[in-house]
Formats: structure tokens, C-alpha cells, sequence
């Protein structure tokens, strides 16, 4: 077997996951979360899992908040209890839960600007 042959592989599986990961912890952000969120809108917009499968880097979209970087810091506040109902809902495909770190995705915001300046011009 050809070296490319086990990278390819390890791609894929890390593909499989991040997807897994990515339905599983949006579906957790809009059923499970709302003490948590108040009244924004979070959405996780992409997933990375590293290649030994220890770390989750998980983007996230923010709507209807005054104060993003708050919402942020409060999520970041209840990672434990974030990764303890991944970890129940993925237990059969994944043996050990992945590390979570949270990142504001702000490539919306990145285009509204981008959209304003192009209005305004």
C-alpha cells in the first residue's frame, strides 16, 4: 500500500466526523443551549477535528446579540457541559470525545461590509 493511500483515508474519516460533530453540536446549540444563549441565534457554521481526533475547532455564527464577544466568553464558560452532551450523543462512533475550542465565524459580517461598501460606492 501506497503512503497516499493511508492519508486519503485519514482525510476522509476526518471528514466523516467533522460532519458528525457539525450536525450534532448545532442540533445541541438550538434545542439544548438556550440558558446558555439567551436569545441569540447560534449557529455552527464549520467544524476541524485534528488528525488524532483529540481536538474540535468549532466556528460559530452569532445573530440577534448585542454583544458578541459576551455570548462568546459565556459559551466558552460551559465547554464542559457542552462537550458532556456530545459526548452522549456521539459515544457509539467516536471513543474518546474531542476537545472543544469555540471561534467566532464572522465571515458573514465580512460580506455585509463588503455588500455595504459596495451599495455606498
Amino acid at each position: 500500500m501506497h503512503f497516499s493511500y493511508f492519508c486519503s483515508m485519514e482525510t476522509k474519516r476526518q471528514e466523516r466526523i467533522n460532519k458528525l460533530l457539525l450536525r450534532d453540536l448545532g442540533d445541541i446549540f438550538q434545542r439544548e443551549l438556550g440558558l446558555v444563549t439567551g436569545h441569540a441565534m447560534v449557529t455552527v457554521t464549520k467544524v476541524h477535528i485534528t488528525p488524532d481526533l483529540t481536538l474540535a475547532k468549532v466556528y460559530l455564527s452569532l445573530f440577534a446579540t448585542k454583544d458578541p464577544d459576551a455570548l462568546m466568553k459565556k459559551i466558552s464558560e460551559h465547554t464542559g457541559e457542552i462537550r458532556g452532551k456530545l459526548g452522549k450523543r456521539i459515544r457509539h462512533q467516536l471513543r474518546h470525545v474531542p476537545e472543544l475550542r469555540f471561534y467566532r465565524d464572522d465571515s458573514l459580517d465580512y460580506i455585509d461590509n463588503i455588500d455595504n461598501l459596495l451599495k455606498n460606492s
